[in-house]
């Protein structure tokens, strides 16, 4: 039984092996007749556009191998301050669901169901208007701290750079039409990553709801016999059993994050699918562009699980295993 079941999923790899060869060949013979060579070689040739919003130096005498590296950077910063964000403020929505103070409590419930039932990308595309329309011009800026301006221009903050004497904090200076020095955070930066804390954080306070209720009421109340106050036992009972069952959906949701952030390309954010589009309508490679937007986002994902799944084992471990 095993050799022929064996026999059947070498069948099936060997069946899909070939359509999938098949495939290739078909459309490499469809782009040659369209006069295009197939392959990754392009990836060194002159990209010839220009990229707005970039984390390393580009211009269009670069290649599209750099082109590609840009967008990627760009993805990464937009969801890692959207993750970071999101767990924050979702963290803070599900444990403010379960407050005792009746207003508080249904201000959250009422902003989880918001932000679940709107689509994102209509999240996306409310908060970019917004911040076009109602941000001042950049010699009106808001100030919101120290060297810290907000403007239609973006957030520009100060930032840490490298010069001849050593690191040293360069400071944003207003010039005649923007800021100049320091660090700017794009309006198309800044609308991306609110709608995808805005839109995360609901599901994520649902998530931390969920976890908490899910701890016995017994463990709460050992804990308040010992003399642990509400805040106490929050942080030393109820949070560390409820990560056990926490964790798991929660690095869905996360994964669920980076995935949508490729909806950047609706409001001109040039993250790694808005450079591949460019790059595809340019070179005639879109199987190669498309291949790359997979895989760059397959590596997300399963780096991703990788870091959660690591994390609620160590947990696991640590705490002795699920009860």
């Amino acid at each position: 039984m095993k050799v022929r079941a064996y026999a059947l999923q070498a069948a099936i790899v060997a069946a899909v092996l070939l359509a999938l060869y098949g495939l290739a060949t078909l459309v490499a013979a469809k782009m040659r007749g369209l006069g295009v060579e197939p392959g990754f070689g392009f990836l060194w040739q002159r990209a010839g556009f220009d990229i707005g919003d970039t984390l390393i130096a580009f211009d269009a005498a670069d290649t599209y191998g750099r082109a590609f590296l840009v967008g990627l950077l760009n993805t990464v910063s937009v969801a890692a301050v959207a993750i970071v964000a999101s767990l924050g403020l979702g963290g803070a929505l599900g444990l403010g669901q379960l407050a005792r103070n009746r207003l508080l409590a249904r201000l959250c419930e009422a902003y989880v169901e918001l932000f679940r039932n709107v689509p994102l990308l209509l999240q996306v595309l409310i908060v970019y208007v917004l911040l076009i329309g109602r941000l001042p011009l950049p010699q009106e800026a808001w100030s919101l701290g120290p060297d810290v301006w907000l403007s239609k221009s973006g957030l520009a903050l100060p930032w840490p750079t490298f010069t001849d004497v050593g690191l040293m904090l360069e400071r944003p200076v207003l010039g005649r039409f923007t800021f100049s020095g320091g660090a700017m955070l794009t309006p198309e930066f800044l609308s991306v990553a609110a709608a995808l804390t805005l839109f995360t954080a609901a599901y994520i306070a649902e998530v931390v709801r969920g976890s908490v209720q899910a701890v016995s009421r017994r463990q709460t109340e050992a804990a308040q016999a010992l003399g642990l106050n509400d805040a106490q036992t929050l942080r030393f009972v109820v949070v560390p059993q409820a990560l056990r069952s926490m964790i798991p959906p929660l690095a869905n949701q996360l994964l669920n994050l980076i995935k949508n952030s490729s909806l950047a390309v609706a409001v001109g954010y040039p993250d790694l699918v808005a450079v591949a589009d460019t790059t595809l309508n340019q070179s005639g490679h879109a199987v190669e562009c498309i291949a790359i937007i997979m895989a760059v986002y397959l590596t997300l994902s399963l780096i991703t699980a990788a870091l959660m799944g690591g994390w609620h084992g160590r947990l696991l471990r640590q705490q002795g295993g699920y009860p």
